[in-house]
């Protein structure tokens, strides 16, 4: 997620939660501009050594007016614990017409109503954490990301019909709707996945697609 929020122009990271301050501490360390607002003073002290913060309740429009919050391109609403806060600031937000609204949701119902009111991005980190995990124990992959809706990229072990093919010959998009993006041998550097990439046993594949499909190739034996 940190990637797609780099801009010239910088992040601001509302709610300094455990979601919040890791994210600003990501973003801070790859050199993006980022300021944190927070209300909490405590917290407020705690990360003001390390990262530009503010004090202020962004559920009040005009604070988030007077610390140039529409200067932003990207904002990101990590408040979780509280839904009416959370609802208030990314309507102020939407309000202001920030490009890019990131914001955390704590239930499917939290992430339908910031939809509806306009975030173009909604987080739901314990779920999604979850779902990585289970899709990691229950088969063949080793990682898990929805990076939208529609849109999964996993990394995983190769299943047996691919073994000591190239992708050209396997025509992986055409059979089962998925790309292979790359491939890392043992002790290897990745390697972007080009029509004369040989598959073997021991290697990973980082496999993108919608995700039923991605689904059903990794189940594949």
């Amino acid at each position: 997620m940190a990637s797609n929020l780099s801009t010239a122009s910088g992040v601001l990271v509302i709610g300094l939660g455990r979601f919040g301050t890791a994210l600003a501490d990501t973003l801070d360390s790859m050199d993006v501009e980022v300021l944190a607002v927070e209300r909490d003073a405590a917290l407020v002290e705690r990360v003001s050594k390390r990262l530009p913060v503010v004090q202020a309740d962004a559920a009040d429009p005009r604070a988030l007016e007077q610390l140039g919050a529409k200067d932003f391109s990207a904002a990101v609403v990590g408040v979780g614990t509280s839904l009416e806060a959370s609802v208030l600031i990314t309507g102020n937000l939407v309000d202001m017409g920030m490009q890019e609204i990131w914001a955390k949701a704590i239930s499917e119902e939290h992430a339908r109503i910031l939809r509806r009111i306009g975030a173009h991005h909604v987080v739901l980190p314990e779920s999604q954490s979850g779902v990585r995990v289970a899709h990691s124990v229950g088969g063949k992959m080793l990682d898990y990301i929805e990076i939208d809706e529609g849109f999964t990229i996993v990394k995983m072990t190769p299943p047996q019909e691919t073994h000591n093919f190239s992708l050209a010959d396997l025509n992986l998009r055409g059979k089962y709707g998925i790309q292979v993006i790359g491939v890392m041998s043992p002790g290897g550097e990745f390697e972007y996945g080009s029509k004369t990439t040989v598959i073997h046993a021991d290697d990973l594949l980082v496999v993108g697609g919608d995700g039923d499909l991605v689904e059903r190739f990794a189940q594949r034996p």
